[in-house]
């Protein structure tokens, strides 16, 4: 199992589970994903769901040994994961200690509320890869000042907690992100499951719009890119661990 899925005082916790390749995003990981969300919308007993990992990575993005495999499909999955975390009626809180890049960036924007420990790092990689962050967009553009993004969505920089904070990509940021995560979850619970799935849907409504417009076009663009030349020799480059041909 790729993802971990429990249940306790009214929270459901999906944990990211695959340190063997960083918590990539396999179809795999996806697809449990995926699964551990519908499972707490069904459960009445569930009022809010944390999004975890275990390990130093929260998520190292796209599994690129699978790149070559379906793209279309596996830009696809991406969408819908994306657009099930923002559409759930619960809230969703990401608790996050260590390094997110490229498509896990996305994840961490459709979290409604998220906490950071000291150990988060963050990067959007995908213009050192010859990708764009296409999909994640839709997640990550309603959350960053456009200054930020704008930064590094070009220059794929790696920064920390304090900058994820400034510029609106993490809610919070604490010592023991678990503890303080807990917090936000008691108060959670103070509030009716439909206050929570009401009020959610206010402040995902002109997210969700975008996916209505935007999702099928960044799908495509996403798949061509990486069926392109340059995003071939930009994966090949990164799991050779050497530069790709265009760096200077």
């Amino acid at each position: 199992m790729a993802v971990k899925y429990e249940v306790a005082d009214g929270a459901a916790t999906l944990t990211l589970d695959s340190p063997s390749n960083r918590n990539a995003l396999s179809s795999a990981l996806v697809g449990e994903l995926l699964g551990g969300l519908e499972a707490a919308i069904r459960d009445s007993a569930v009022r809010a769901i944390v999004l975890t990992h275990t390990g130093g990575t929260f998520c190292a993005g796209a599994d690129l040994t699978e790149a070559g495999s379906s793209p279309e499909q596996r830009t696809q999955q991406m969408v819908d994961l994306l657009r099930a975390v923002v559409e759930c009626p619960k809230p969703v809180v990401g608790v996050i200690d260590g390094h997110v890049r490229a498509g896990g960036m996305g994840l961490v924007g459709a979290c409604d509320i998220v906490v950071s420990g000291p150990a988060s790092t963050f990067a959007l990689t995908e213009a050192r890869l010859g990708l764009a962050a296409s999909i994640v967009s839709l997640t990550l553009l309603p959350r960053l000042t456009s200054r930020a993004a704008g930064r590094y969505f070009l220059t794929g920089e790696k920064f920390g907690p304090e900058k994820a904070e400034a510029i609106g990509l993490v809610s919070d940021i604490a010592p023991d992100p678990h503890a303080a995560a807990a917090e936000i979850l008691n108060s959670l619970r103070k509030a009716s499951p439909q206050g929570l799935s009401e009020s959610k849907a206010l402040t995902t409504r002109s997210i969700l719009a975008d996916f209505d417009s935007l999702a099928d076009e960044l799908a495509a663009t996403s798949a061509r890119l990486f069926a392109s030349d340059e995003a071939r020799e930009g994966m090949m480059s990164f799991l050779e661990k050497r530069s790709p041909r265009w760096s200077r």
